[in-house]
């Protein structure tokens, strides 16, 4: 007996099949990246508990992107709506604790060395912020199918920039470093307008709404990050706070010892 996805027109499934190779991809560059950490002693067990708790939530949004595909490749929908809504409730989860452990991090003046540290405090919450806002605008499409998986695509695209960067030589990259795991995380959605091209003769409106915000989003930090509203919001984020001391726009000495992520 045929399945439900084998009954659907080769386009379909063609599209579909595309769509979860990107998302196990875009899943392996994630894993891999903190695998490496772990592997090479430069992550650390000993972070505070808020680190552990983000880490735990935006691993879980990955196997739920990579698992939204599965379920729609198999045809099973029902499933695929189900976990939809929870994906929904665990973005707001995403967002408040992305946010949180930047704050931490800068606050304690562990921004990474090769970022310089208003530059790390403006871009990781304004890369949830479009990620966000891509994937609101997927499921608000959802029933607009080619629209929906295109921007979640995008999304899921705006998260790659620790795997990117937990895998690029980023203190050989400084001072472009961050602009690197952008450049990088962008590859996704064009290698999608490259295949619309070449199957459709023409891209999907939607990856130009995708690509969009995610350059936009790297324009806008470096705005921030150099005009005098950037030092405002550094100075107003670390009030009392050892980050204080730190200059803002100044890369920061690579430590001594053992470079280690995560430290309490």
């Amino acid at each position: 007996m045929a399945s439900i996805a084998d009954s659907r027109p080769i386009g379909a499934q063609r599209d579909e099949g595309f769509f979860l190779g990107g998302a196990l991809v875009m899943a392996l560059v994630i894993v891999a990246g903190f695998s490496v950490q772990l592997a090479t002693g430069r992550s650390t067990f000993a972070a505070p508990l808020l680190v552990h708790v983000h880490a735990v939530v935006f691993m879980g949004w990955v196997a739920l992107y990579v698992l939204q595909n599965v379920f729609v490749t198999a045809g099973a929908m029902t499933w695929h709506r189900r976990l939809g809504w929870l994906a929904t409730a665990w973005m707001v989860a995403m967002l408040i604790l992305g946010v949180s452990v930047t704050l931490a991090m800068v606050q304690r003046g562990h921004a990474p060395f090769f970022f310089r540290p208003l530059q790390f405090l403006i871009f990781n919450p304004l890369s949830l912020f479009a990620f966000v806002g891509l994937t609101t605008a997927a499921i608000v499409l959802r029933r607009q199918t080619d629209w929906h998986r295109r921007l979640h695509f995008c999304g899921m695209a705006m998260l790659l920039g620790p795997g990117f960067g937990r895998l690029l030589p980023m203190p050989l990259l400084a001072p472009w470093a961050w602009e690197a795991t952008v450049a990088a995380s962008l590859l996704f959605p064009l290698a999608g307008v490259v295949r619309d091209v070449r199957r459709r003769g023409q891209a999907h409106p939607a990856w130009g709404w995708g690509l969009t915000v995610m350059i936009g989003t790297l324009i806008l930090t470096e705005v921030v990050t150099y005009s005098p509203v950037g030092p405002a919001i550094y100075r107003a984020a670390t009030a009392g706070s050892p980050g204080a001391l730190t200059q803002p726009l100044e890369f920061g000495a690579p430590p001594g010892g053992p470079l280690v992520t995560g430290r309490p």
